[in-house]
């Protein structure tokens, strides 16, 4: 999977595993977004963030494209780049794993409805 170095998937007889990061340091978060909420449009100078929609749908922005997301698909921002996740008309959950030295200081926010620039 594009972005994941140690990506691996596996079928078994009682069915699979995916496996996303291997002795890497990361850190997991599972992030919702209300609906018609959004994040900050951001960007992150440390780490590189891997996103999979886990429920709902919504729009992703990374690096200027706009992508219509729901529940099932991946996605992946290297740092530096710009990125928003907004919720649709019933929010959405995502599962993140930032990849690099993770800090919620590490956000350099270029818009925000919430007054937080």
């Amino acid at each position: 999977m594009e972005g994941l170095a140690n990506y691996v998937k596996e079928d078994r007889p009682w069915g699979g595993f995916e496996r996303f990061t291997l002795n890497e340091p990361t850190t997991v978060k599972i992030v919702s977004v209300k609906a018609g909420e959004a994040i900050s449009l951001q960007t992150h100078a440390n780490r590189d963030e891997f996103w999979r929609v886990l429920e709902g749908s919504g729009t992703i922005t990374i690096d200027g494209g706009d992508f219509q997301a729901k529940a099932g698909d991946n996605y992946f921002g290297k740092r530096g780049m710009t990125h928003r996740v907004m919720g649709g008309e019933e929010g959405l959950r995502l599962l993140e794993i930032a990849f690099g030295a993770f800090d919620e200081q590490d956000i350099t926010r270029l818009e925000d409805r919430y007054g937080r620039i």
